[in-house]
């Protein structure tokens, strides 16, 4: 499958600091692909080079098979959307003529403006001036512009971070139905949660260097330790292990039907993170 982001041995340095030492990675065309880490980890300097705000001091980035520095020039700025945290929305002005302004940038029919109002969940708050929004509302404003031009490529660094569960689930559906349609996703988040619903494939980054990469069923398949608890129906709790002596202990328990439930102690993508780094998120 073709690739829309090649990296290899990406290096940052600012002065002696390393924020980024040998970083590689490719993302598949329709991919939703999780970039995960605590703040400061490199996440945020990682977009700002796949999309030409930084210059990246060593290795080679291509996206859509030309390098990375190429992608703030002509044509290719309609190829991608970037929600960061630097909004650029007019103060002063509305929900609604934020959007329109943006529209007649990129050429876009009025009707881009009702989509992305609906994706955002908006509609009904279109009038209200951005100075008056709050934080959560505001970067609802942001991805709804993100989106308009409906890019092949979306860079989304913690897009949901200071939403509600409900607006939070608004967005996961929405983003869901671009990659339907065959956006490429890549995602920025410390919200171990939204990566595990969200994505095909997660990256581990810690101190600027990729620890794991693949999919969440197979990393959480590799550090499971292979057991699952048995909950009786006294109320007791027991962990059992997947082997000879587990399967005796659980016939026994089945035979006097004193099994309540039993599950799998299958860890989270969180639990993988604090293993193989060694911190709390």
């Amino acid at each position: 499958m073709t690739a829309i982001i090649e990296v290899q041995n990406l290096q940052m340095k600012y002065g002696k600091e390393e924020a980024l030492k040998n970083v590689s990675f490719s993302i598949r065309k329709g991919e939703i692909f999780g970039f995960l880490g605590p703040s400061g980890s490199g996440k945020t300097t990682t977009i700002k080079i796949l999309t030409a705000q930084l210059t990246h001091t060593g290795g080679q980035v291509s996206v859509f098979g030309q390098p990375a520095s190429e992608m703030n020039k002509g044509h290719n700025k309609s190829k991608f959307g970037i929600l960061s945290d630097n909004s650029g929305l007019y103060q002063r002005l509305s929900i609604e003529e934020n959007l329109l302004l943006y529209s007649q940038l990129y050429n876009l029919p009025k009707s881009t403006i009702e989509e992305a109002l609906a994706f955002v969940n908006l509609q009904k708050d279109r009038k209200k001036k951005v100075n008056q929004l709050s934080k959560g509302m505001m970067q609802r404003v942001v991805l709804a512009r993100t989106i308009m031009h409906k890019p092949p490529l979306l860079f989304l660094d913690e897009p949901t971070s200071a939403l509600d569960p409900v607006n939070a689930q608004h967005i996961y559906n929405g983003l869901r139905k671009l990659n339907e349609l065959g956006t490429t996703i890549f995602l920025t988040t410390h919200n171990m949660e939204e990566a595990e619903l969200l994505c095909n494939r997660v990256a581990f980054l810690h101190k600027g260097e990729i620890r794991e990469i693949d999919t969440p069923l197979a990393l959480k398949k590799k550090y499971s330790d292979h057991s699952f608890t048995v909950e009786l129906e006294n109320g007791e709790n027991h962990v059992v292990y997947n082997g000879e002596q587990g399967a005796v202990q659980l016939m026994e328990w089945m035979k006097a039907k004193r099994v309540s439930r039993m599950y799998s102690n299958e860890p989270t993508l969180g639990d993988i993170f604090v293993q193989i780094t060694g911190s709390d998120l």
